[in-house]
């Protein structure tokens, strides 16, 4: 599944498979996918509607919240009350807890544990008992109180051997009287702890390290988590690290040895490239992670994530999206209301057809490959006269801090109201490879604009690179744009 999935938590319920990930600062988060037959997927909804968090850096006005957010998090289904279960921890010290009765229905932020079940693990065991792994080094089990709102108690169930380094990214399972944690060493293994009790003692075994990856370029498949079938195989959906993509599941069988341990089914000593299809019967189908959106809904679909919480007021859906102007600012980091969409790889192109005409002086919009560096293509409108341009060089420091807005690279005159602008972007994993701009006065005619652009591949940020489409003001909001379609493609 070449898109950025990290951190992945998968479980089956009925006949629906259902993958969680992390997200980081994009809202809404922790997006949940579901498939029939645990190869074609679809976006199914998000556990969490807004990052409530205790904290106005996440609505781009009391400051940033860059890579924090939705880190490796937790999802299950509870028989018992029909109830599905998100949970994670943020910024290191609280865990919350949303619940939902479907998936793609509405979800509620229901309690906030003060501990923090860093990269949780939960567990529903057979008597109806909700349990969770979690740590990083130090691996903790608590046990939840009977509504799974609360902890009724939490210890140390084992410490990771110097000789292995870090164990992290906690999934708790049961299989054949034994309890299981399955633990990620970062970023090249994987590991996994058994036990006839959830508070141990655990005995550990090596699952894989440093098995290579079904993407050319790629990294280990590691962390992630394992599904049953409803005839008994068992799967492993671990991430790749492929940036500047970012972290894109992959799916292998597992077996297990007559004594209880679980193993990776490979090709040739490696992850495969291609195993058998899962041999599941079903004959629902699932709608495509990639294609056109013409903004008809009231709701915006579920493959949106916007970066950090979008100032509600100020966008609508229906008859297009229309973007009003919500930031004053000349940094695009910090103009709320853009609106990202994950990269099909190894390459695709977005494309959008924007209505122009209720822009105002001083606004800034377009189509950008945001990250850590980014660049864009768009229209600045000054002084009654509308332009349009490339623009690159934005970018952060370590710290997720601006240090540079950007450079206008190129640029050509406007005529008309609406415009069609295009972002092409190779993401295979590796150094130098490059995202191109095009713009078209009439859909079908597209003319490139300015240099190539090379995306980062580095790691720190997480996330990889995203389509984001934007909307701010730089002297006074009352603005707006309309983007009446948007449409992603593949060679």
């Amino acid at each position: 599944m070449w898109q950025d999935f990290a951190d992945g938590d998968i479980i089956r319920v009925g006949d629906a498979y259902y993958y969680s990930a992390s997200t980081m600062h994009y809202s809404p988060g922790a997006p949940i996918l579901r498939s029939y037959n645990l190869v074609d997927w679809e976006y199914a909804g998000h556990s969490v509607p807004r990052l409530d968090f205790d904290s106005s850096a996440y609505d781009l006005t009391g400051g940033r919240a860059y890579v924090k957010g939705i880190w490796a998090s937790t999802l299950n289904y509870r028989p018992s009350n029909s109830t599905y279960y998100w949970m994670g921890c943020t910024e290191f010290n609280r865990t919350y807890v949303y619940t939902a009765s479907a998936v793609d229905g509405a979800w509620t932020k229901r309690a906030r544990i003060n501990n923090c079940y860093y990269d949780a693990g939960l567990l529903i065991d057979d008597n109806d008992t909700m349990y969770v792994a979690y740590g990083n080094g130090t691996i903790s089990v608590a046990q939840l109180t009977p509504d799974g709102l609360g902890q009724v108690r939490a210890q140390q169930v084992f410490q990771t051997p110097s000789s292995v380094g870090t164990l992290e990214g906690a999934r708790f399972y049961k299989r054949g009287g034994y309890y299981y944690i399955w633990l990620t060493r970062p970023a090249n293994g994987q590991y996994v702890l058994r036990s006839s009790s959830p508070f141990g003692p655990y005995e550990m075994r090596q699952v894989l390290l440093n098995m290579p990856g079904p993407i050319p370029g790629g990294g280990v498949p590691h962390q992630g988590g394992m599904v049953q079938t409803p005839t008994g195989a068992w799967y492993y959906m671990a991430f790749v690290d492929a940036y500047p993509g970012g972290r894109m599941p992959a799916l292998a069988p597992i077996t297990w040895s007559a004594d209880g341990w679980p193993s990776v089914q490979t090709v040739n000593g490696a992850w495969g490239t291609t195993y058998p299809r899962p041999n599941i019967q079903t004959t629902k189908t699932v709608k495509s992670m990639i294609g056109p959106d013409t903004f008809t809904s009231p709701t915006l679909d579920h493959r949106w994530e916007w970066n950090h919480n979008p100032d509600t007021s100020r966008f609508s859906t229906g008859n297009g999206l229309r973007l009003q102007t919500a930031t004053v600012t000349g940094d695009l980091y910090n103009a709320r209301n853009t609106l990202t969409h994950r990269i099909q790889g190894p390459s695709s192109t977005a494309t959008i057809e924007l209505d122009h005409s209720a822009m105002a002086n001083g606004d800034r919009s377009g189509l950008a490959m945001l990250r850590d560096q980014s660049a864009w293509i768009g229209l600045k409108r000054d002084n009654n006269t509308t332009r349009l341009v490339m623009t690159n060089g934005l970018s952060m420091n370590s710290s997720w801090q601006t240090t540079s807005t950007g450079t206008e690279a190129a640029s050509a005159p406007v005529t008309g109201t609406r415009i069609w602008l295009r972002a092409s972007a190779d993401i295979r994993p590796g150094t130098g490879r490059q995202a191109r701009f095009s713009y078209s006065t009439d859909g079908t005619t597209f003319t490139p604009l300015g240099p190539a652009f090379t995306l980062n591949n580095a790691w720190q940020f997480f996330m990889g690179y995203r389509f984001a489409i934007f909307n701010h003001a730089t002297q006074s909001l009352g603005g707006a744009v309309t983007v009446r379609r948007f449409d992603l493609t593949t060679p």
